[in-house]
């Protein structure tokens, strides 16, 4: 039976476990950052590879006959570092990348820090701030008022002066999502363009209540990577190599 490596963490990565288990051996693997998550079916391993040549022996050691990234879409070393060791040893690789949002009439900027440069120069007062725990730092020194969400805490980042945390994760709904930026008074909502379903309520309800929006794009994928769309597309190309 062909053994995959599934780079995993995020629902398509769960729903394409459940379309291969068990035909296909499966191996998930969740980088450990959230606490309590939501386990795929099948075999799952927890935590780093040790970059690149820990990933490299890992594969070896492992016999692993290919791999499917189908982390967040900001995972960019995770990324970079599967293809980079595929792409040398030969293991076939493929990344399943959901579909980026349509930014629309969003201000797109290229990091969280451009990010707080443009909630300085607009003024806004009131931000509703959801690029995760790793972009808050960036809005430290901002005198605006920050609603942030994240699945965990912060670690070690210097949050802004005023603010209110909320630890949740999605999906998340558009009519709580309203409710939330208008009990809020939120003027400017931050995030990335991560794409999907799961968190798609807060632009419906941003552009419901003329809500400026503030999108981090996407770092670009490694040059040379396959990807795909859909979790049916990276299914047919699993079952394909077999």
């Amino acid at each position: 039976m062909m053994r995959v490596l599934l780079l995993g963490g995020t629902a398509e990565a769960r729903a394409l476990a459940r379309a291969l288990h068990p035909r296909v051996d499966i191996v998930s693997s969740l980088a450990g950052r959230v606490p309590d998550p939501a386990l795929p079916v099948g075999p799952v391993r927890i935590g780093g590879f040790g970059g690149v040549d820990g990933l490299r022996r890992w594969l070896h050691d492992e016999g692993i006959d290919a791999v499917v990234d189908a982390t967040h879409p900001f995972a960019a070393t995770m990324t970079a570092h599967a293809a980079q060791v595929c792409r040398q040893v030969g293991v076939p690789h493929l990344v399943l990348a959901r579909p980026a949002w349509d930014p629309g009439a969003a201000i797109v900027v290229a990091s969280d820090t451009e990010a707080a440069e443009v909630v300085a120069a607009q003024s806004y007062s009131r931000v509703f701030l959801t690029t995760g725990r790793s972009g808050v730092g960036a809005f430290a020194g901002s005198d605006a008022w920050f609603l942030i969400r994240a699945v965990t805490t912060p670690d070690g980042a210097v949050l802004p002066r005023r603010h209110r945390l909320v630890l949740s994760r999605g999906p998340y709904r558009y009519d709580d999502e309203l409710a939330l930026l208008r009990d809020h008074r939120i003027d400017a909502l931050v995030t990335k363009n991560s794409g999907g379903d799961m968190t798609r309520a807060k632009l419906d309800a941003a552009a419901a209540l003329d809500v400026a929006v503030v999108m981090v794009a996407r770092p670009a994928l490694p040059a040379g990577v396959r990807a795909v769309g859909t979790i049916d597309e990276a299914a047919e190309w699993v079952t394909g190599l077999g």
